[in-house]
């Protein structure tokens, strides 16, 4: 990891740089993809599934069959963990729930706003190094509380042409029936477009690699709304004397083993404090499967020791988060000054960990800087809210003046008739 004492303001933005990608050709790639997808439909899914996955696809389509089987493969452990952890996403998930409230603005005039689900939600579920079963609960129980009619997911099939288990049993357990064996830029089109087996969606939701990322943007464009900008995933670790260098080092290289290209940040209240948790991090990482995503991951880490509170504050809202984890003494008060973060984790006992499985916050969460801007996922990223009015005689009385003076102000006379004629009527 890289050490800074007490760096400058200055040198902030140069310091807190994300891992650059090489995005040459990306979206040229990409676009190229979903073209043919647009085009061709599951022809061009069949294709590109065959080139990139190795598997030639006659049914994308998961069938009940394969739900049972996978349900049998799950250990019993492992289904009560995803049932534990359901039914805490579900309880968090179901108290976000809006309701209608009508408010009257002025006598006889009366607004509201109505949350409706979107219909048709679509869901991407990454493959390769690690089966995300975990975000298929994060996205899918949302959906469903927030009550859109139609729910699909999308994920990769193996080399052998079928999901893992994790992911069915997930699914199925969530309210998710309708699964297709598509993954990478290909599945991305398909939901955005629609081809002949895969319905088109109304808006996407999911992390995946760059292309992924990269098809989702340019299918905002014109064809699907999708939840929020992401990147490779990343962790900022606030401690002082107070944490435990043993907890610390895990934090950090949990979120390392993410990927070669996730980001941690070690910030230390000064203290002599970081020779302990360097120590504790090549200990732990021997033991790491994922050793080697961990090793390259904090290559582009930093540790940053730093005095002032205040100062402190600062840098994590220069930085925002996608996680953010406070272990010192005043992380209460540290925690009330937080703006910029996607999830925060309290304490020396709240491992990001647990929210990313179980504790019931989502998961799915914004990076790279767009916590300054972006929610994570919730059960709003699954509504739309409607506006209604109902105006009276008496209100538009009240009401219509004032909106004739400013039609006539903005020189749009055909909205200003609007009022007038009503007017009049009411008038006579």
């Amino acid at each position: 990891m890289k050490e800074y004492i007490n760096p400058g303001k200055s040198s902030w933005p140069q310091l807190l740089q994300r891992p650059e990608t090489d995005v040459t050709g990306l979206f040229k790639s990409a676009q190229k993809i979903l073209e043919k997808i647009k085009q061709r439909g599951d022809e061009a899914v069949r294709e590109y599934t065959n080139r990139f996955d190795g598997v030639a696809m006659d049914n994308f389509q998961v069938t009940e069959a394969e739900f049972i089987d996978a349900e049998q493969q799950i250990a019993p452990e492992l289904k009560a963990a995803i049932q534990l952890a359901s039914a805490n996403i579900e309880k968090f998930h179901a108290a976000q729930k809006p309701g209608i409230h009508r408010i009257e603005t002025m006598p006889g005039v009366s607004c509201w706003q109505k949350p409706v689900a979107i219909e048709k939600a679509g869901l991407y579920i990454p493959g390769g190094t690690a089966p995300l079963f975990s975000t298929v609960l994060m996205l899918a129980i949302p959906a469903r509380i927030a009550g859109c009619r139609e729910i699909i997911l999308c994920t990769p099939p193996g080399k052998d042409g079928t999901v893992h288990p994790a992911i069915l049993f997930a699914a199925k357990h969530a309210g998710v029936h309708t699964v297709f064996k598509v993954g990478g830029v290909q599945a991305i089109g398909a939901m955005a477009y629609g081809t002949e087996s895969i319905p088109k969606t109304d808006k996407i939701f999911g992390p995946g690699n760059s292309y992924v990322t990269a098809a989702k943007q340019l299918v905002s464009i014109d064809a699907v709304a999708i939840d929020m900008p992401a990147g490779p995933s990343e962790v900022m670790v606030v401690v002082d004397d107070s944490a435990d260098p043993v907890f610390v080092a895990a934090d950090l290289l949990s979120q390392a083993e993410h990927g070669t290209d996730s980001q941690v940040v070690l910030v230390l209240k000064n203290h002599p404090f970081q020779e302990q948790v360097k120590s504790q991090i090549i200990s732990q990482l021997k033991n790491l499967p994922r050793k080697d995503f961990a090793e390259k991951s904090l290559e582009n880490s930093i540790l940053i020791v730093m005095e002032n509170d205040q100062e402190i504050m600062e840098l994590i809202n220069a930085y925002a988060p996608e996680h953010l984890i406070l272990s010192t003494k005043n992380y209460s008060t540290m925690a009330e000054q937080v703006v910029n973060a996607g999830s925060v984790f309290l304490g020396n006992y709240s491992p990001e960990s647990a929210g990313d499985y179980a504790s019931g916050t989502n998961h799915t969460l914004p990076t790279h800087g767009w916590a300054r801007a972006f929610s994570g996922v919730n059960i709003d990223s699954f509504m739309k809210k409607i506006t209604f009015q109902e105006i009276t005689e008496k209100g538009l009385r009240v009401i219509g003046p004032a909106v004739e003076v400013m039609a006539a102000a903005e020189n749009l006379h055909g909205h200003k008739n609007a009022v007038s004629l009503r007017l009049k009527k009411i008038t006579n």
